[in-house]
């Protein structure tokens, strides 16, 4: 219980009413100026300029007398301004007063609900952003990408993270999301989590790191980013508590929640508290029970009267009737179904099972619950405390003395034993009676010490009969001594507590009469016990009965103050109990237990009149008494007090005489409006606490289920209207309540619907209609990033159910199609206008920042940007170039709105998945606009737009809806000329290089050929590489690129491999004969040239299908058929070499001139000089050539393969030549000379051929060894003719020989 004094405003006014002085201005002002006794219009409600919500003063000069009064004698004198706020100031007084009454009702529904309790299974709503908490998060996202935190992160997450902050924390429509309040933590990091699991699917699998550990770890850091530098335990402990506030709350938090909600002080609501008895529980059930009486008799008017709202049928009438008086039974019988024992203020929130109870159906008939006095139980818990005994003179100080306790009819209780010198004990005796005025007994012995002694002796005793009024401290008792006994004067001190139970609503003496019951004016001990919630009797006890001797039972009575009755002797204030045929007269002791009797019993009647004290009406009509009555009791305190303030008429009213549909319209919306604005993201739902008062008003108050749901609709629709976020499920909820109701197929039955609910359900259906086309028009920006999740999915089910055109016919799915289609085609207008703009403003930007003068251009970039006619003139004046960057640009934003609408509302749209791809095509034909007029000032044979192609195609080509569709098509349509332009123009300029180059040709090594040939192949594989990066989507278009390609391969390879053969044989020509001939670079060159052109064949002209190697199978036989023709030219050259060598010694033939001469030359030389060796000079020569040319055509030409052929070919024919020499000089024998560099020469061209690698099948052929075995024979004859004059030359293998030679 709150109390009144705990409040600064309270003591106050406790002060000025003690004192008796005048209030203070300012506290007169605090006050409302409507109190009794304050002017002319302080009377029962007759005024009201000042208020007390204001806080301050609202009257000139604070006076205290009713706003109704004229501020100045002459009216015509106030101007229309001061009119004006007086008007306002009583319109806030009425606005004010209206709200201090429905104070007073919820504080009831409050305080003892009997209906409805707080629900448990309501989702849990999670924390709002706010615009400066956004801002926040930004930061700390922007400072970890600037390296300014202390987390450590690899560069994909700090990717990630960039993504993140570009996309969806610097977003508008985040932004926008923030400000409809529905924006909460959990959605950013749902968003960013989402976001992630693409990006770490598509990483690469690491051995021991598995991607669920990946995500967790990214998560992690996320966390740590968005927390920043705030102690997480912190945070914790904040979000626990306020989850738990969101969950349930006390009755003290609701109370200061609605004080918020209506603009209550607490000076108020203490006084209201007070005065309303919030804290009795017997008080608030008194107070339904009368609410509910009223209902019922104001149904009966309406029935009677015919005064019944304007229904959709005249035949609800009589319904309505049965509507009204059947919910007023199931109140009753909620009500009956609470405990009666229930009581306190600890008493927990909830709605007990309700009762099937049918006995109270009809409170008006009587005689159909007449109570038994068997019905009637009562059961009292007493404490019995002795502490000590006094006046023990005569006994021996060290005799045992000790105590009995016992109640009528129960057991015996004994105390310890104590010495006579000292007899205190503090024992506490338990008992359990059903006795209303019990007998305890009390008696005090001694240990008897004779032997013969029985029992112990009784000194003496007290007999008490206790009732719950009686005093709970101990008190000296006499006790009653026997005549014998020494010590006559014996006292004990005990306490002696009866416990109130519950159902005892009040006890004491009380003098009675009645025509039935009490037939002779007595005093007597009464009891008010109730039975049930609705059942309550007066009962007469007498000592030592359980059962009451006569009992009232009190429905029907009205009780009320009375005079004192002649005749009647006994009892000083006077009350009776009224009912027809009917009256009790009790009279008590003091007016204060009359009051308490008459309050009681108020409550137990339920009567609609409310008894008042003579004393209290004695003090309204007086004028300067204001003496608080000493005798009155406290509830009596806080009426006065109440009174005083001017909240009597808010406490004192008949809630049945109030338009409560009207009252709960007022407080829903302000709930609603404190909800909307706390700190959490609820989308509209109520939280647990607000739906619990809510509840529990409409069911006590009978607000109509439809209106409070077609009032929520309204309000909802209000504030979505305007920009707030509302979550679609909860509008669904009610709009299919409201229809359920209206269309007659409410699960409980068929209701009464009135025509203005009905007019307003149909005015409010489309209000609803036009918000969800609207928000599935804006679906990006009304559900950014598919937040609130869930949202666009139940917008679009609450979009069919609202097109229903009664809540049993389903709406035929073509018409909500077709609806959907509209909206989505506006939609795609929408998205596209704004894409578009935004596109513009960052391009401005762009420029801006890469303009040199930036920090001036800055000041004035939102007039450059808003200045329409300017952006026109620029845009007449933009490059062909710069038109083409923004539309790649445009192309790549429109490419993210397609994937953003993929990933975050195609699975809303997932039932109209064909109507999403139409929104695509539409979206993409209004860029098709632009992207024609971008590509239409494109200069001809310009290449630049090929890359939009690619962008535009990469992303089609991958989406299954939109590959081949309209755009698609278009987009090929376009394009498809181009590219075809351009491969003809690189035909062109292929074949051009190719003649020039050959032409130029140094035949310098580059890479692995020419430059001609490397700059061919080049730009053949990077033509089809281009057109392969293409994608080209249109099957049979793109074979015929390839084809066309492969074949322009084949033809530039074959021109390259014939140039590079007419090439080869005129560089041969021009060559010496000689051996001093080397094997230039530009021969190694010419075969590297053949060796890439195979190579590059097979990439670059082999088809992946069915003519896979028809192009391919051509040119590798001309470029094989080239080789070989290289091959048998350049060995022709060497053969050539080694004819003229053996031409040489052809010279030394047997039988020439030049022979004998130059015989006999050398031998008469020889024998005055040393003459050198004939004939080695030219071997040498020989040996050397073939040796330089084998290493440099094994060091240069890159195909080892050619090079074998080569060395074959090249010593197979040296053999022949050698062969065919000797054979023509069969018959002539060889000179020495010829002999000695004939074996010189077939000897080293073995070994480095051998060397070489060639295979000893071809080394040592037929023809080797014809010659090997002529130049044996010859060798042995030379050696018996000549008588050594080989020196040292032979055809056998010698090492020496060898080393000599190397």
């Amino acid at each position: 219980m709150l109390d009144p004094s705990s409040s600064e405003e309270e003591s106050e006014e406790l002060v000025e009413e003690e004192s008796g002085k005048e209030p203070l201005a300012p506290a007169a002002a605090r006050l409302s100026p409507s109190r009794p006794g304050e002017g002319p219009g302080g009377g029962g409600g007759g005024g009201g300029g000042g208020g007390a919500s204001g806080g301050g003063g609202l009257q000139p000069g604070g006076r205290g007398g009713g706003a109704a009064r004229p501020a100045s004698p002459s009216p015509s004198v106030a101007s229309e301004k001061e009119k004006d706020e007086l008007e306002r100031l009583q319109r806030e007084e009425e606005e004010r007063k209206r709200k201090l009454q429905l104070y007073v009702f919820v504080m009831r529904c409050i305080a003892y609900p009997f209906n409805a309790k707080q629900p448990t299974d309501m989702a849990r709503r999670q924390q709002k952003i706010s615009k400066q908490q956004l801002q926040t998060i930004k930061d700390r996202f922007q400072a970890f990408l600037n390296g300014e935190t202390q987390i450590v992160a690899d560069e994909a997450f700090i990717n990630a993270v960039q993504s993140y902050y570009e996309v969806f924390l610097k977003s508008d429509r985040v932004a926008r999301m923030v400000q409809s309040g529905g924006c909460s933590a959990n959605d950013s990091r749902e968003v960013f989590k989402k976001h992630i699991e693409k990006r770490v699917r598509s990483l690469p699998e690491i051995d021991g790191l598995s991607k669920e550990t990946v995500l967790s770890s990214w998560m992690a850091k996320f966390d740590a980013i968005y927390r920043g530098e705030e102690d997480p335990r912190k945070q914790q402990a904040r979000m626990t508590a306020s989850a738990a506030s969101e969950l349930i709350l006390s009755k003290e938090q609701l109370y200061e929640m609605f004080q918020n909600i209506l603009g209550i002080k607490k000076f108020e609501h203490q006084l209201l508290y007070n005065a309303c008895q919030l804290d009795n529980p017997d008080e608030q059930a008194a107070q339904i029970r009368r609410e509910l009486d009223g209902r019922l008799q104001m149904a009966e008017q309406i029935a009677k009267e015919r005064k019944f709202p304007k229904f959709v049928s005249k035949e609800m009438e009589n319904m309505y009737i049965e509507e009204l008086k059947s919910s007023v039974n199931l109140l009753m019988a909620n009500l009956e179904s609470m405990p009666v024992s229930k009581g306190g203020s600890e008493f927990k929130l909830q709605k007990l099972k309700r009762s099937h109870n049918t006995s109270i159906i009809d409170m008006g008939e009587e005689n159909e619950n007449q109570l038994s006095k068997s019905d009637v139980v009562l059961s009292f818990s007493l404490e019995v405390v002795i502490m000590e005994v006094q006046g023990l003179k005569s006994l021996a100080p060290n005799r045992i003395v000790y105590c009995t306790m016992e109640v009528e009819g129960g057991e015996k209780l004994q105390t310890d034993q104590a010495e006579a010198s000292k007899p205190t004990w503090g024992t506490q005796g338990d008992f359990t009676t059903t006795h209303a005025l019990p007998a305890v007994k009390v008696k005090l012995f001694t240990e008897s010490t004779g032997v013969l002694a029985l029992e112990d002796k009784e000194l003496g005793r007290v007999v008490l009969h206790p009732t719950p009024n009686s005093p709970k401290q101990s008190e000296w008792h006499k006790m009653t001594v026997s005549k014998n006994c020494p010590d006559q004067d014996l006292k004990i001190k005990l306490a002696v507590r009866m416990d109130k139970p519950q159902n005892m609503k009040h006890s004491g003496y009380l003098w009675a009469i009645g025509k039935n019951v009490w037939k002779r004016w007595k005093k007597r001990f009464f009891v008010l016990v109730q039975v049930s919630q609705y059942t309550f009797a007066m009962c007469s006890y007498r000592e030592k009965k359980a059962e009451p001797q006569e009992l009232l039972q009190l429905d029907g009575y009205t009780v009320d103050y009375t005079d004192p009755q002649p005749g009647l002797e006994g009892g000083r204030a006077f009350f009776n109990a009224v009912k027809e045929g009917d009256t009790v007269i009790f009279a008590s002791d003091d007016e204060q237990d009359r009051i308490l009797w008459v309050q009681a019993m108020y409550r137990a009647t339920g009567q609609s009149h409310k008894p008042v004290p003579p004393t209290q009406v004695q003090k309204l009509n007086a004028k300067g008494g204001n003496v608080p009555q000493l005798d009155a009791p406290i509830s009596q305190f806080y009426a006065d007090r109440a009174q005083k303030h001017g909240m009597d008429e808010f406490i004192s009213s008949n809630p049945c005489n109030f338009d409560h549909a009207s009252l709960f319209e007022m407080v829903q919306r302000l709930t609603l409006d404190h909800r909307l604005n706390d700190s959490y993201s609820c989308l509209g739902w109520f939280s647990p606490g607000q739906v619990f008062v809510l509840d529990e008003y409409c069911a006590r108050n009978g607000v109509r289920g439809c209106h409070r749901h077609l009032c929520y609709l309204r309000d909802l629709l209000e504030r979505a209207e305007n920009g707030a976020m509302i979550d679609p499920t909860l509008l669904h909820y009610s709009f299919a309540f409201c229809a359920s109701h209206v269309h007659g197929n409410r699960p409980d039955g068929i209701g009464t619907v009135t025509v203005d609910e009905k007019e307003r359900f149909e005015e409010i259906k489309e209000r609803l209609r036009l918000l969800l086309e609207n928000q599935i028009t804006h679906f990006r920006y009304c559900f950014p990033f598919g937040r609130p999740e869930g949202a666009l999915k139940a917008t679009l089910s609450l979009l069919e159910r609202v097109l229903m055109k009664d809540i049993v016919t389903p709406v035929p799915q073509e018409e909500v199609k077709t609806v959907i289609r509209k909206c989505l085609e506006q939609a795609a207008l929408v998205n596209y206008t704004r894409l578009s703009e935004y596109a513009k403003i960052e391009g401005k930007k762009r420029e801006m920042y890469e303009h040199p003068v930036f920090c001036l251009a800055s000041q004035v970039m939102d007039l450059t940007i808003q200045n329409q006619k300017d952006a026109e003139n620029v845009g007449r004046l933009v490059t062909p170039a710069k038109k083409l960057e923004d539309t790649i640009r445009l192309a790549e934003l429109v490419i993210e709105v397609l994937q953003q609408n993929e990933e975050h509302h195609a699975e809303a749209f997932a039932w109209w998945s064909d109507l999403m791809v139409e929104h695509a095509e539409t979206f993409l034909s209004l860029f098709a606009v632009d992207m024609d007029a971008a590509l239409e000032v494109q200069p001809p044979d310009t290449w630049d737009s090929f890359p939009l192609f690619q962008l535009l195609n990469d992303s089609l080509r991958s989406d299954y809806n939109l590959c081949n569709g309209k755009f698609h098509k278009h987009l090929q349509d376009l394009f498809a000329p181009l590219v075809v332009r351009y491969v003809d123009l690189m035909e062109s300029s292929i074949a051009q290089s190719i003649h020039r180059g050959f032409e130029r040709e140094s035949w310098e090594p580059v890479n692995n050929g020419s430059g001609t040939s490397e700059d061919l192949f080049w730009k053949l594989d990077a033509l089809q590489t281009f057109i392969r990066d293409l994608h080209w989507p249109e099957e049979e278009f793109g074979k015929h690129l390839e084809q066309r390609l492969k074949l322009m391969a084949s033809d530039m390879i074959e021109s390259c491999v014939k140039r590079t053969r007419i090439a080869f044989e005129v560089k041969l020509q021009k060559t010496s004969r000689s051996t001093d001939f080397r094997v230039p670079q530009s021969i190694c060159t010419m075969f590297n040239v053949m060796v890439d052109a195979k190579a590059q064949s097979t990439k670059l002209c082999s088809m992946e299908m069915g003519q896979e190697h028809q192009y391919h199978s051509k040119i590798d036989e001309l470029i094989e058929e080239t080789v070989k023709e290289m091959i048998t030219l350049l060995v022709a050259k060497f053969v050539t070499i080694l004819e003229g060598v053996l031409a040489k010694l052809s010279r030394y033939d047997e039988g020439t001139l030049f022979s004998s001469f130059l015989s006999f030359t050398v031998k008469a030389a020889s024998k005055y000089v040393d003459v050198p060796k004939p004939g080695m000079d030219v071997a040498d020569a020989y040996v050397t050539f073939v040796r330089h040319s084998q290493d440099v055509l094994r060091d240069k030409v890159n195909e080892e393969m050619y090079i074998e052929r080569l060395f074959d070919q090249w010593y197979t024919s040296s053999m022949n030549v050698v062969c065919t020499w000797l054979t023509d000089r069969m018959d002539l024998q060889l000179h020495i000379y010829q002999l000695k560099t004939l074996i010189r020469i077939v000897k080293k061209t073995y070994r480095d051929f051998r060397l070489q690698g060639v295979l000893d099948s071809t080394l040592n052929s037929k023809t080797y060894e014809t010659i090997r075995n002529r130049l044996t024979v010859e060798e042995a004859t030379a050696s018996v003719s000549e008588g050594g004059g080989l020196q040292g030359i032979t055809m056998k293998d010698s090492d020496e020989e060898d080393e000599e030679d190397d």
